[in-house]
């Protein structure tokens, strides 16, 4: 019998055995939006049943398990044989299988592809996030493989395949692959064009010997990886299979594993290449431009990841909210807490409807639209990633100290938040690639003012932004110093394009007059009180109304 004193009162029950897709407004309507009628019903179902999955659970004890065992590094079997190989989870290798079944590599051959994977990543990584990496890279290396047709052939249906397959083995005697990346090396970071690691040519056709190290790989349990080498026509881009046709390992000494402040359930690891057999992919000389579009793919994957963690972070707080009573009444109802939730719902709504929206655009595949991505991944990838912490530190703050204590699930939601803002480049390199797309792609602007465009004359505020980021960009001139505001003033502009289109008008509304029109402070909570702000948070509201 418990003690009379230990009467448990005032709890919130879990948020647990929802349909994270069907309860996700922003992103079901974004779903309708942008698939054609002949696939979305199948569509529909699919996700549906994924985001049932998503928030069984069943699913989020795997995903609390794969965080706290996380990956082993094994170098030496007992016998002293180098195998370098990373020892998961089983509940690693659920979430990992369960998401490739359910079509997260494959995208590029589909109709529809990019939104339907987009989504279903939104929805199962709210799961756990760890596992997106691999998922991410596999999914990405397809357009770098189709530089090279021969390796597209073997390689493309392995990648795409719904088959998970976890293992060391020749890839020709697995049904699915999971591919990996090294390009940054230890004395270059980002500047990949200052790597070392050598390639060597060998008499066969495309064929090379690697010798260098690798600073960050990622995924290193993968079948293949694209790397990045010095060969003797410059910077090239190769494929490094795991394990060779012959079944023997090519060598790949896993030096050891980061440790990580999030994202402990993932392995990354330093690889060292001693006569490493590689494939080159692509023109020699030419690596960054053939493994770009893997980087570009990856980069819109850092949306995608940082919506889904803001969007699990906002359903908490709501859900927290609505069940939880305090100085006489539900939080929910307290107007200041009201306003919080409101402001945090409407920065994950705008991430979630701008990383639908750049999936579309991937499906359309239209000069036009391959011109609106080379401006609107980055600035995307720069703003939504920032913000991502932000709204999840304080969702946690929405808990109180139940928030800031592990069993909540919170506090690995924090430590996974800047992660994205960090992959595939920082802050600093996504305002220096929409610069670049500046000035030497006059196209890409075109692009990006054809799309907020479509909002004109809609709001004000929205006018008043489209105005003055014109004469932003007027002057090019010492630009670099405030790329950081341009970029921000452009990705700020477009969400508020799209959700003047497409969110219900409360969400605009509130939308413009916080981000757009200035009428908002210098934290979460500060909208104007005059906004429908009781709307804008049942429209988030996860699980049960």
């Amino acid at each position: 019998m418990a003690p009379s004193t230990h009467t448990v009162t005032n709890q919130v029950p879990p948020l647990v055995g929802y349909d994270v897709f069907a309860g996700d407004r922003a992103l079901t309507e974004a779903v309708e939006r942008h698939l054609a009628p002949g696939i979305l019903r199948e569509a529909q179902e699919e996700l549906s049943t994924l985001g049932r999955a998503a928030g069984s659970a069943q699913a989020q004890e795997w995903g609390a398990q794969a965080n706290e065992n996380p990956p082993k590094l094994r170098t030496h079997d007992r016998y002293g044989h180098r195998v370098d190989e990373v020892d998961f989870h089983p509940a690693w290798h659920r979430l990992l299988g369960h998401a490739v079944t359910a079509g997260l590599t494959d995208a590029w051959g589909r109709e529809g592809g990019h939104v339907r994977r987009a989504a279903g990543f939104l929805v199962w990584t709210q799961a756990e996030a760890g596992h997106g990496c691999p998922l991410s890279m596999t999914h990405a290396a397809v357009p770098a493989l189709r530089t090279d047709p021969a390796l597209a052939a073997e390689w493309e249906p392995l990648l795409t395949s719904h088959v998970y397959e976890e293992g060391l083995r020749p890839a020709s005697q697995k049904a699915g692959v999971l591919f990996g990346m090294g390009m940054t090396e230890k004395q270059g970071g980002t500047d990949v064009r200052s790597n070392t690691t050598r390639a060597e040519a060998l008499a066969a056709d495309g064929e090379y010997l690697l010798t260098g190290h690798k600073w960050f790989c990622s995924a290193p349990m993968s079948d293949g990886f694209l790397v990045l080498a010095q060969a003797a026509d410059g910077l090239s881009c190769f494929l490094v299979p795991r394990v060779l046709p012959d079944g023997a390992r090519n060598p790949f000494a896993l030096q050891r594993l980061k440790d990580k402040l999030g994202n402990r359930s993932n392995a990354s690891g330093e690889v060292e290449f001693d006569g490493t057999w590689a494939r080159r992919v692509g023109e020699g000389g030419r690596g960054v431009r053939t493994i770009i579009e893997m980087v570009a793919a990856t980069r819109l994957d850092c949306v995608v990841g940082s919506a889904a963690l803001m969007r699990q972070a906002v359903a908490q707080a709501i859900h927290h909210s609505a069940h939880r009573s305090a100085f006489g009444g539900l939080l929910i109802e307290k107007p200041l807490m009201r306003n919080v939730l409101a402001d945090l719902a409407l920065e994950s709504e705008a991430a979630t409807t701008l990383a639908l929206r750049l999936a579309a655009a991937y499906d359309a595949d239209t000069e036009q639209e391959r011109a609106f991505l080379r401006i609107a991944v980055p600035a995307a990838k720069y703003w939504v990633t920032k913000r991502c912490s932000a709204v999840v530190g304080e969702a946690l703050e929405c808990l109180g100290g139940n928030g800031y204590v592990e069993e909540s699930g919170m506090p690995r939601l924090l430590r996974e938040a800047p992660l994205n803002s960090i992959w595939e480049g920082s802050g600093n390199v996504q305002a220096l690639d929409v610069l670049r797309a500046l000035q030497r792609e006059p196209g890409a602007l075109d692009a990006f003012l054809r799309e907020v465009g479509k909002a004109r004359g809609a709001d004000h505020r929205l006018d008043a932004a489209i105005k003055d980021l014109l004469t932003e960009l007027a002057d090019l001139e010492a630009v670099e110093a405030r790329a950081r505001r341009l970029v921000e003033r452009m990705a700020l502009v477009l969400q508020g394009s799209l959700l003047l289109r497409w969110a219900p008008p409360e969400v605009a509304d509130a939308f413009c007059a916080s981000r757009l029109g200035g009428d908002w402070g210098s934290a979460f909570g500060t909208l104007p009180h005059s906004l429908d702000l009781a709307t804008v948070v049942e429209r988030a509201r996860a699980g049960e109304s």
